[in-house]
């Protein structure tokens, strides 16, 4: 039942571009760098005893709540990898 009949109906939003697979494939990539850097980059301040966020942020070289958000949050960002890099390099692990 419509209200005002008289109405076109909204637009509707815009379709996401959908990924090529070589993309897909290249993010996915990503992904399983991502999660083994972090490991690794969460093993070595643990073996240091590093555990606080102002001491994450040092050893890390980087603000302590962006050294936190880099090593927990769970959404894949732009970026990421090179960051990790950075910060395992930083603390001598192979890359």
């Amino acid at each position: 039942m419509d209200l005002f009949p008289d109405q076109p109906p909204p637009p509707s939003p815009p379709a996401k571009p959908k990924l090529t697979a070589a993309e897909r494939r290249l993010r996915h990539e990503d992904r399983l760098k991502i999660i083994r850097l972090r490991m690794a980059i969460v093993w070595k301040l643990d073996e240091r005893g590093i555990t606080t966020t102002a001491a994450m942020g040092a050893a890390l070289g980087m603000p302590a709540d962006e050294a936190v958000k880099l090593l927990t949050r769970r959404r894949w960002h732009e970026g990421d990898v090179a960051l990790l890099e950075a910060a395992a390099a930083r603390l001598g692990l192979a890359v």
